[in-house]
């Protein structure tokens, strides 16, 4: 019992060693604003889970590899405790802020009540609070807590991104590439985190590839936000949540602020890109361009957002809400049915995409009040599908739909074959026995049952603890929001906010937990929890 809890405590200390240097690393930020009353905040931050880790980690330093169960319960409560740890920041800034010790010299706008400013960083004063931000961070969800995000001073700003950017790719996948070491080990808690997919025979190796692609890509993303006109530090915030489809924006209105569609266009590559699996960036950037229209995935990410556009498109026309006399495209200037068509896609691809890749960037306003049930329910459907797995994204997954989909069809038309035929199974090019077409459609099944079982259990606590009817809530955002949540995607119909009972808070960290984990690594910690640890190998 003592070596099993050993394993888990052992790997736990490496994952909040991990934390603590993303935290000392973010010290840099203030420094360089000016910021220096957050100095103190972010120091201690860092330091609590440095000594918990180290002491963790030394403590069970001889411990065994982990077994399939302990690497899923390592990836549940490590992701719990991460979140957890990472909140620290937000509640001691916001602290910080409000007993103004006078020899920091906070800025007056954080120090006065009855300002925005005041009372977005003062949210964060409850644990719970800043606990949901960081859940909501790690896990790339972009719900949060935070009123006017543009009041934030730029140290949060940045953590609320830099956590993103790091969940995107995921913490053990982080863990993994800067403190793990090769071996068995290291295989089953990256493929705890949801992860199976493998650039090279190496873990350790394959995590590091990841991690260079996507630094590459994220400097790619904010070259390409600034030639579009967005401002430097803008750029850099908004390229690191988009490209990890997380969506935390450090605007007040999320790309919507802007007002533009060079912007607007511009983020549509940046969310594709963190929508593929990062095998088929890899194989892409060594000159294999054949990937992008021959592996399954790929092919349905864009036929996928394709047929999702197209279908917001429809419904956004048909209800008129983007009728306009003109508008002005890079110098032109449309007139009449021109116009109106073109602010419809413009706003329909972006929120569409934005939902199926599960970034959560908003650029069409109050999609709660201004839209009506239809267009609501197609972004959601967006939402709970998700992309491609081994990307970024979070919700199902295109792959167990087409899975799904698929298993079905046989099954039916094996009605019509003889008992003794023999049939083959085909997914993504690969020609399956029985047993791994069964296996394979089991798992997607039993993901795609338990997910909507949680958002059914979501959606019925948020009907009895938030004010539903004509002049309140309807049951699309509900359902909206709940489907935001879990599939990790931040697209809000104004549910979201730090005046939400506790109840739903909670139901939400919980929501936003078991996404992230594709649900089976959480049900096992609580069953262990339940079974007092009693894991075996």
């Amino acid at each position: 019992m003592v070596d099993r809890l050993g394993t888990i405590a052992r790997d736990l200390g490496r994952m909040l060693e991990a934390l603590a240097g993303l935290i000392f690393v973010s010290v840099l930020v203030p420094l360089v604003w000016g910021e220096f009353w957050v100095v103190p905040a972010m120091v201690v931050s860092g330091l609590i889970p440095l000594v918990v880790g180290l002491t963790l980690r030394r403590t069970f330093e001889h411990a065994a590899d982990p077994g399939r169960l302990h690497g899923m319960m390592i990836a549940a409560s490590g992701w719990f405790l991460v979140a957890a740890f990472g909140s620290v920041p937000f509640l001691l800034a916001a602290w910080t802020a409000q007993l103004d010790p006078g020899m920091l010299d906070v800025p007056a706008r954080f120090t006065v009540p009855g300002t925005r400013t005041f009372s977005t960083l003062a949210a964060f004063q409850n644990p719970l609070n800043g606990f949901f931000e960081s859940m909501s961070g790690f896990t790339g969800t972009g719900l949060t807590m935070a009123d006017n995000e543009a009041a934030l001073p730029h140290t949060l700003q940045w953590w609320r991104s830099f956590i993103e950017w790091v969940g995107g790719v995921g913490v053990i996948v982080l863990t993994t590439a800067i403190l793990a070491r090769p071996g068995s080990g290291s295989l089953t808690l990256y493929e705890s985190e949801a992860r199976s997919e493998k650039i090279h025979p190496s873990i350790v190796s394959t995590v590091r590839t990841i991690w260079w692609i996507f630094l590459l890509f994220t400097f790619f993303s904010i070259l390409l936000l600034w030639i579009a006109g967005m401002p430097m530090w803008d750029a850099i915030n908004h390229a690191m949540t988009g490209l990890a489809t997380g969506g935390f924006s450090i605007t007040d209105n999320s790309i919507a602020t802007y007002g533009s569609a060079a912007i607007d266009f511009a983020l549509i590559p940046v969310m594709v890109l963190g929508s593929i699996a990062f095998p088929i960036h890899y194989l892409v950037l060594q000159g294999d361009l054949r990937n992008l229209y021959t592996d399954l995935q790929t092919r349905w990410v864009f036929g996928f957002f394709a047929l999702g556009t197209a279908l917001l498109t429809a419904v956004l026309l048909q209800q008129g809400y983007y009728v306009t006399e003109s508008v002005a495209v890079a110098g032109v200037v449309l007139h009449g049915s021109a116009a109106t068509l073109f602010q419809t896609v413009r706003y329909a691809l972006f929120q569409f995409v934005s939902a199926a890749s599960c970034t959560g960037f908003q650029t069409a306003g109050a999609l709660g009040s201004g839209w009506t049930a239809p267009a609501q329910l197609t972004v959601a459907f967006g939402m709970v599908v998700g992309a491609a797995a081994g990307s970024t994204v979070g919700g199902i997954k295109l792959i167990r739909l087409l899975t799904l989909v698929k298993g079905i069809l046989f099954r039916i038309r094996g009605v019509f074959y003889p008992s003794d035929a023999v049939r083959t199974f085909r997914l993504d090019g690969r020609a399956l026995s029985d047993t791994e077409a069964a296996q394979e459609f089991e798992e997607a099944a039993i993901i795609t049952f338990l997910w909507l079982v949680f958002l059914g259990v979501a959606a019925f606590v948020f009907m009895l603890a938030i004010p539903m009817g004509p002049d309140a809530y309807t049951v699309e955002n509900v359902l909206f929001e709940v489907a935001s949540a879990q599939g990790n995607v931040g697209l809000s119909s104004g549910i979201t906010g730090p005046g939400m009972p506790t109840v739903t808070k909670a139901m939400f960290l919980f929501n936003m937990w078991i996404g992230r984990l594709e649900i089976i690594p959480v049900l096992v910690l609580l069953r262990g929890l339940f079974s007092t640890l009693e894991v075996y190998d």
